[in-house]
């Protein structure tokens, strides 16, 4: 075993061992890997071992698409077989709004290159040649690339493709310690000695928990345990293999199973509602190939259910039960990346659909070791999307909530209430005595909306448009005509001091750096041109700066941030520390007036101003901008302040017409203005030109800025689609995200976002189309839940479009 490599991989699984390859695949040869006993130990080699692209997030389902159509290829580059077995799948629907999540997401497939489609109740029979009980089936989605897969062959020809490409792989070789050089590398302790590595991967699976502890990482996940069963051979199975056919796969949702030819007979298994979570407290080291006892009882109802849907299985024996652990993070996407606070630390674990995922896990880890960055938009999987917040405590309920609704419909407006609430504001019980009803971010309660009397205290998850509209209307009427109140914790806060403040800012984001007293707008950018974040600078001093931005992002944009830090520059994240509110409407400048002693008049206090100011006994800083495009400041105090200033400012409201308005509301009135949103019109899926944010880039600022060569770039190429706006007609579902735009028969783009624009009484959309399409008023149709709507562009916004409210 040698002694120094580039990086050392931790962990023999289907993720490590694609890790290792694609290291060695895109240039990196001094690779290796240890393993505690042998390859596949832990989860995989028990795994069912069966692959799908369906998934809610479309960056997911595309590596799930990749991570599919790499086996043919490794098979080429080793001789090896991954046992494939392409057999097609169905996900049955047996409730309309189960198939309207399933047409939806076929709408998304006609863009992303993946040709499934919507299958009726006849041709679910034939494809199953008659084995399904149709009773309640509303229909299904077809994906032709649907089948499974040997998972020790498969594991086994990612090893020997890494090897083949200049790999080491050790195995019976536990690591002990994993211990930090000042210079940012590590010292790996294994049971056959150290190694020196410049980096290391956590692919630990069962066992990433107590390796991430090694760091000082405690890592969001948690093994479940998971039970499938294998039949005897069945006669009708065996009558459709000797036609030259299989049997394909089959989800059936509402049975929490799934389903798929093994040999001559069947392997069914269930995300059963009593589940299990194994190992809480830690996975013993001597675990590994060994299976957990059977467990009928909590599947019994599982079981009674498939016999029905399968009638099949009830004339059929069973052969074996294998009941084996698998982990997952608290949202069930995988944990993949740089892991914040450590130098070349990186996660891959929480990879709980291995044969669906590894590859595509590999791919963009690797892109972001070696390029440091990945080809898509990594937030579904980006370990940073939990923060140090996250305990045993969160995690646990989560992963339980998140294993039991496995199969359960998605909704756009859900909000899942397992380890709920936990982190709160000061403001909490006084929202929640206001008919508050709650959505989370980043672990943070936020109010969504406030209910009417007599209303119930909760939204009902749907693909159409809610409860919550009457009451959503009526905050955004009372911003458009006296003042509303909102909540601004959930913004992401950093403090930026030293003497280099300035040039560091210059360097690391695209726009201005505003003069003392100021804010500005600016994108930041990664090394290739694309879009990492959206932020208010402030400047308070020379020596002083407070950035604004996403507060679910605040973890990624840290380490980001960390990652390129110059001497004599300081940033603290202050996310918590800092909180207040904003008011916006025509009256907010009235408002403010009364409970400072400051001239806010619109001569003294600008558009884009901050000045720190006394409201009431708080002290506060408050900046002239709104993200609700109307006259607006966020008033930002210390968090023990809050409360005061909560009362100061009701309190001067009252006879204004002062009301508390949520996050729909906010949706709604941001729309008005055509306002893009960050993960939405803003992500690193795109590039500024693009999206139309470049208006806020200095081109010619002195500072030689991230991103600077590819931006400019784009811009004299000029952008190949742009992000355009859409009156959609529409009476009861909106765009939410990613539907088809067509023009004519063919689908040309797709939204990023959308909503009902209360204040205008129409349905917007905002989407990209090819620059070659865009004319003034083109006409297009919007595909919303299988429906195609008329949708005409509009070139600006809808209501105050010279901005003469929102700058007076």
């Amino acid at each position: 075993m040698k002694t120094q490599a580039q990086v050392v991989v931790i962990g023999g699984g289907v993720v490590g061992c694609s890790v290792l390859y694609h290291l060695t695949k895109y240039g990196w040869k001094d690779v290796m890997l240890i393993e505690r006993s042998t390859l596949t130990s832990g989860s995989t080699w028990h795994a069912a071992g069966g692959f799908h692209t369906l998934n809610g997030d479309t960056n997911m389902a595309a590596l799930q698409g990749y991570t599919i159509g790499l086996y043919k290829e490794l098979e080429a580059i080793t001789g090896m077989s991954c046992g494939l077995h392409h057999v097609g799948g169905i996900t049955l629907a047996d409730n309309q709004a189960r198939f309207e999540m399933l047409v939806a997401e076929r709408a998304k497939h006609r863009y992303m290159g993946l040709h499934t489609e919507i299958l009726g109740p006849e041709e679910i029979k034939a494809f199953t040649y008659g084995q399904v009980n149709l009773d309640g089936i509303v229909g299904a989605l077809y994906d032709p690339l649907d089948g499974h897969l040997d998972p020790s062959g498969t594991t086994h020809a990612y090893a020997r493709a890494a090897k083949m490409g200049g790999a080491e792989i050790v195995e019976h070789n536990r690591v002990l310690e994993t211990n930090p050089r000042a210079d940012g590398t590590w010292d790996v302790v294994t049971e056959q000695g150290t190694i020196h590595a410049e980096h290391i991967v956590n692919a630990g699976g069962l066992w990433a928990r107590e390796v991430g502890a090694m760091a000082g990482v405690y890592l969001p996940l948690l093994p479940m345990a998971h039970q499938y069963l294998v039949t005897d051979d069945i006669p009708e199975i065996m009558d459709i293999l000797k036609s030259g056919k299989e049997f394909p796969h089959v989800m059936d949702p509402g049975g929490e199973s799934y389903l798929r030819q093994e040999g001559r007979g069947l392997c069914i298994g269930f995300y059963e509602k009593p589940c299990e979570p194994w190992s809480v407290d830690g996975t013993p080291w001597n675990f590994g190939h060994e299976l957990l006892n059977e467990q009928f009882d909590k599947i019994e109802d599982s079981v009674t259910f498939a016999y029905r849907r399968f009638p099949v299985l009830e004339r059929t024996g069973v052969k074996r039960v294998i009941h084996g652990p698998f982990t997952f993070a608290p949202d069930g996407n995988p944990l993949i990346g740089p892991v914040p606070g450590l130098r070349n630390y990186w996660s891959a674990c929480a990879v709980m659909a291995g044969f669906s995922q590894g590859g595509g896990m590999g791919k963009s880890l690797a892109e972001w070791m070696i390029h440091g960055e990945t080809e898509v938009d990594p937030r579904g999987f980006d370990v940073a999307r939990f923060g140090k917040w996250t305990t045993p405590g969160y995690t646990v309920p989560k992963v339980i909530e998140n294993y039991q609704m496995r199969f359960s419909v998605s909704y756009p407006n859900e909000e899942r209430p397992a380890a709920r609430p936990f982190r709160t504001t000061p403001m909490y019980d006084i929202f929640d005595g206001m008919n508050a009803v709650w959505g989370q971010q980043y672990g943070l309660e936020v109010v969504n909306y406030f209910a009417l009397p007599g209303e119930p205290r909760y939204e009902t998850p749907t693909f159409r448009r809610s409860n919550a509209w009457e009451a959503t209307r009526q905050e955004v009427m009372a911003v458009r005509e006296a003042v509303g109140i909102n909540e601004v914790q959930n913004f992401g806060k950093f403090r930026v001091t030293g003497p280099n403040a300035r040039a560091w800012l210059d360097r690391i984001m695209a726009g201005a750096i505003p003069k003392p007293g100021r804010l500005s707008l600016t994108p930041m950018l990664s090394p290739k041109g694309k879009i990492i974040g959206d932020f208010t600078v402030t400047c308070l001093s020379e020596t002083e700066f407070r950035i604004t931005g996403s507060y679910g992002a605040q973890d990624q944009h840290l380490r980001w941030f960390e990652a390129n830090l110059d001497d004599g520059v300081r940033v603290e994240n202050v996310s918590d520390r800092i909180t207040g509110f904003q008011i916006a409407g025509p009256k907010a400048r009235d408002l403010l007036a009364r409970v400072t002693r400051a001239d806010v008049s619109g001569e003294a206090f600008k558009f884009m101003d901050a000045r720190r100011m006394t409201i009431g006994m708080a002290d506060c800083l408050v900046q002239r901008v709104s993200y609700t495009g109307d006259l607006g400041y966020e008033i930002f105090t210390d968090f023990m302040s809050q409360r005061s200033l909560w009362h100061t400012l009701w309190e001067a409201g009252q006879d204004l017409g002062l009301r508390p308005f949520g996050m729909r509301a906010m949706m709604s009135l941001r729309l008005d203005k055509l306002f893009g949103s960050w993960a939405r019109e803003f992500s690193p899926d795109y590039f500024p030109g693009e999206t139309g944010i470049d208006r806020f880039i200095r081109w010619n600022k002195a500072a030689d800025w991230i991103g600077k060569a590819p931006a400019m770039a784009e811009k004299a190429a000029g952008p190949k689609r742009k992000l355009c706006a859409f009156i959609v007609e529409t009476d009861e579902a909106d765009v939410v995200a990613y539907e088809p735009i067509w023009i004519g028969d063919k689908v040309v783009g797709f939204c990023t976002s959308g909503g009902y624009s209360h204040w205008t009484g129409q349905s917007i959309a905002q989407g990209f189309v090819p620059v070659e399409m865009i004319t003034a008023g083109l006409e297009a149709e919007i595909e919303i839940l299988g429906k195609r709507c008329k949708a005409r562009m509009i070139d600006g916004p809808l209501w105050d479009a010279d901005g003469a409210r929102m700058r007076g």
